[in-house]
């Protein structure tokens, strides 16, 4: 038996200032941004599935993600490309009618891709 879960339990995010990317992330999430910072520098955001935890500890400029780490989910990528393009976020389009890069305030590149509807 491996001891080791086929999993993802949590990915940790470098941040250089912990409350302005809370807010950030949370706006971004339409999640409460009401859950305090733990140990001056950590701070989980209410997730479904795999956890996020926004990190200032581990931030440097050669921390910062150079490319995605993980994607957030949608049902519907040209509406969410819309609303990111409302964040004022750096952005790519929208590729094969299913993905898009964009960065968070400290350079991050994250992605965002569109996934189908459970069939039945």
């Amino acid at each position: 038996m491996n001891p080791v879960s086929p999993q993802i339990g949590t990915v940790f995010v470098p941040v250089s200032d912990i409350e302005e990317a809370r807010d950030w992330y949370c706006g971004m999430l339409g999640v409460p941004a009401d859950d305090k910072v733990l140990l001056d520098h950590l701070y989980i955001l209410p997730m479904e599935g795999a956890g996020l935890v926004l990190d200032s500890k581990i931030y440097s400029p050669g921390a910062v993600f150079q490319v995605p780490a993980f994607h957030f989910n949608t049902a519907d990528i040209h509406a969410a490309h819309a609303f990111m393009k409302t964040r004022g976020v750096e952005l790519t389009e929208v590729n094969d009618d299913q993905w898009f890069n964009f960065r968070d305030p400290d350079g991050n590149v994250l992605m965002i891709c569109q996934i189908p509807p459970a069939t039945e």
